[in-house]
């Protein structure tokens, strides 16, 4: 029998856990628009649970940059402008072309030869933008895996989720482009070819590269969004 001070394995996901993906979810889609503000009952009711898990679901998506708490039952979904886009990228400077340096001397060549496939995979139509996304961000977390610590990764998984919401706009409106594709494919092709130099420096400049070109797609999407938004408010 175990003792009552061992650590007891969890057996399954929480209702606050699910809450907090779905709406996690909701508002990296757009689905939850930023700025718009939500009753805690009308969440609920939605989702389908109680109050409870709805709390817990809103603070931990507060923690991550996603909602604000209003005093009271309601909550807004945190707005997108440039200057979180600009702090959110400036972290990234600091975090990621260091752990670059450090991991493109230390990744074998199985680990490079299996990303090169998964780079390939960057350039196909058809995936959708959930995929899309979702193959990004694993792939960069295997591109700095070996040198990445559990706190890394922690901060890395939080600045990625404040990130998401505006590279998917970026590639929700250049993803018709059939070039984005092949460009897509060719950013990520280039940053394994630094890694397999085993150059430091290089490989370091090829990320800061990386996150620069992403961090202007995002904004100038930004700037395209609003000026839609502005043209629909005057039109209407």
């Amino acid at each position: 029998m175990a003792s009552p001070a061992e650590v007891r394995p969890i057996e399954s996901r929480t209702v606050g856990d699910l809450v907090t993906t779905e709406l996690r979810r909701s508002i990296l889609t757009g689905a939850l628009p930023p700025g718009q503000s939500f009753s805690l009952r009308e969440l609920a009711s939605r989702l389908d649970v109680s109050f409870i898990p709805v709390r817990e679901a809103l603070r931990n998506l507060e923690s991550e940059g996603l909602v604000v708490i209003r005093p009271g039952r309601s909550v807004t979904i945190a707005p997108i402008d440039f200057d979180d886009l600009h702090a959110i990228y400036r972290l990234r400077r600091l975090l990621e072309p260091d752990l670059a340096r450090r991991s493109c001397t230390r990744i074998s060549d199985a680990e490079l030869t299996r990303l090169e496939r998964d780079a390939a995979d960057f350039g196909d139509p058809d995936r959708s933008m959930d995929a899309i996304y979702d193959a990004h961000r694993d792939f960069h977390l295997a591109l700095f895996g070996s040198a990445a610590t559990a706190w890394d990764v922690r901060v890395l998984t939080t600045l990625w989720r404040a990130a998401e919401r505006y590279i998917r706009i970026g590639f929700g409106l250049l993803d018709p482009d059939p070039e984005e594709h092949h460009r897509r494919r060719h950013a990520h092709e280039s940053l394994l070819s630094v890694y397999r130099r085993r150059d430091p420096d290089a490989a370091a400049r090829a990320v800061d590269e990386h996150l620069d070109h992403n961090e202007k797609m995002a904004g100038a999407a930004l700037g395209t969004a609003a000026a839609g938004l502005q043209a629909r408010e005057t039109a209407g």
